[in-house]
C-alpha cells in the first residue's frame, strides 16, 4: 500500500509540473521570435555550427515528443517545434541538438547513461515478472521465491531506476546549458527571449527531477520495508 501512495503523490506532483511545463510552452509558443527562424531551421543551424553534419532533424508526431535518437543520429522535433517561429520551439530545438553535441563529443554522463538503458530494460522486465508473480500467486511464489529474497531483487532494480534518473539529470542540464549559451552567443534570441527559452527549459528539466526523487523515495521505502522485515 505504501509503495501505491508514493507512486500517487509523484504522480501528481509530475501531472502538476508537466500541466506548468504545457502551460508555459503555450505561452511562449504564442510569441514570434524576433528571427523568425523555424525549430528546424535553428536545429540544422546548431549542428552545422558544432561541425555536425551526419544527423538527420526530423518532425515526429506527438506534443511534447522531442527527444534526440543516438542509435540512428536524429534529432526529432514535434510539430509544434519542427514548425514553430518562437522561443519555445527554439528552446526546444537548441536542448535536442545538445544531446547530439554530447554524444558527437562524447559526454561522459551521456555515455553512461546509454551504456545503462540495456541494464534498465531489464531491471524493468523483472519487477513486471515479480509484481505480476504476486499479484496471481502469492503463495505459489513465497514457496519458490522468499519474500526478503524478492524485496533483494526489487530493491536492486529500483536501484538501477534510481541511478538511472539521477544519471539523466546532468546529461538535461547540461544539454540546456549548451542549448542556451549557443541561441545567446550565435544572436537567435534576444534578452526577452532568451528570459523565455530559459524558462520553458527550467520546468521541462523540473519533469526529471520529480521523476529522479519519487525513484529514490520509493527505492528507500523498499530498503526499510526489508530492514524491518529483518528485524522481525
Amino acid at each position: 500500500m505504501g509503495v501505491f501512495i508514493i507512486g500517487g503523490i509523484f504522480m501528481v506532483i509530475g501531472m502538476i509540473v508537466s500541466g506548468r511545463l504545457k502551460s508555459k510552452f503555450r505561452k511562449y509558443s504564442a510569441i514570434r521570435l524576433n528571427r523568425d527562424l523555424s525549430g528546424a531551421e535553428i536545429a540544422r543551424l546548431m549542428l552545422a555550427d558544432n561541425g555536425i553534419h551526419d544527423v538527420q532533424v526530423l518532425s515526429v508526431e506527438g506534443e511534447l515528443s522531442d527527444h534526440y535518437n543516438p542509435a540512428n543520429k536524429t534529432v526529432n522535433l514535434s510539430p509544434e517545434v519542427y514548425n514553430g517561429r518562437s522561443a519555445a520551439a527554439a528552446a526546444v530545438a537548441a536542448h535536442e541538438c545538445g544531446h547530439a553535441v554530447q554524444h558527437a563529443t562524447a559526454y561522459s554522463m551521456l555515455q553512461f547513461r546509454s551504456a545503462m538503458v540495456p541494464v534498465q530494460n531489464v531491471s524493468g522486465k523483472i519487477m513486471n515478472m515479480i509484481f505480476w508473480a504476486m499479484i496471481l500467486g502469492g503463495s505459489f511464489m513465497q514457496s519458490i521465491l522468499p519474500w526478503n529474497t524478492a524485496l533483494l531483487i526489487i530493491i536492486g532494480c529500483y536501484g538501477v531506476f534510481t541511478l538511472f534518473a539521477f544519471v539523466t539529470l546532468p546529461v538535461e542540464f547540461d544539454a540546456s546549458r549548451r542549448a542556451l549559451a549557443w541561441i545567446e552567443n550565435r544572436g537567435i534570441v534576444n534578452r526577452q527571449e532568451h528570459d523565455m527559452a530559459k524558462d520553458a527549459l527550467k520546468w521541462a528539466a523540473m519533469t526529471y527531477v520529480v521523476a529522479a526523487i519519487g525513484a529514490l523515495t520509493t527505492l528507500l521505502y523498499y530498503v526499510m520495508m526489508f530492514l524491518g522485515g529483518r528485524d522481525d
